[in-house]
């Protein structure tokens, strides 16, 4: 049986089978999602706002839990969207504004230009350039210890 999710701001409903995860949802309307570690709740590219309805998701595991406690952008409403299964109608996601840094390329290729859209941490979801503001070689240098492997860069922060 499917179930109804809204997505905001982008104002669009979508259907999603009982139990089927909110990273699918994003998938299916071709956001822009990393989803770095594959789906397993070990980073925080997949990271949504759940505006309404949050009790028609599956409750939080202690994975989502620590995953969630690296973000800086983390909310009381925030979830995994890998790791939320919409069980019921009524869920009302909100997609968090900017883009993931996806590798030092990306950052290299648009130096000198103003940002369409936040710019944001990888791992942490800190905003590194705001929308408008020039994107300079300073924010190569924010990032150059940054390990681009998501999924292994929290499992040995949290192993530490």
């Amino acid at each position: 049986m499917v179930k109804i999710v809204r997505l905001e701001p982008i104002a669009q409903e979508t259907e999603v089978e009982t139990n089927g995860n909110l990273l699918s949802v994003l998938i299916d309307k071709d956001l822009d999602v990393l989803k770095e570690c594959g789906g397993r709740g070990m980073c925080a590219t997949c990271h949504v706002y759940i505006k309404d309805g949050m009790e028609f998701l599956t409750p939080m595991n202690r994975r989502e839990q620590r995953t969630l406690e690296v973000i800086t952008s983390c909310k009381p409403n925030s979830r995994l969207a890998c790791q939320s299964r919409v069980l019921m109608d009524g869920v009302v996601v909100e997609l968090p504004p900017g883009m993931y840094v996806r590798s030092l390329q990306d950052i290299e290729a648009l130096i000198g230009r103003r940002a369409d859209q936040d710019m944001l941490h990888p791992v942490t979801g800190e905003v590194l350039v705001e929308t408008g503001k020039l994107v300079t070689r300073s924010t190569l240098k924010q990032l150059e210890d940054t390990k681009f492997e998501i999924g292994a860069y929290l499992t040995q922060t949290k192993d530490a």
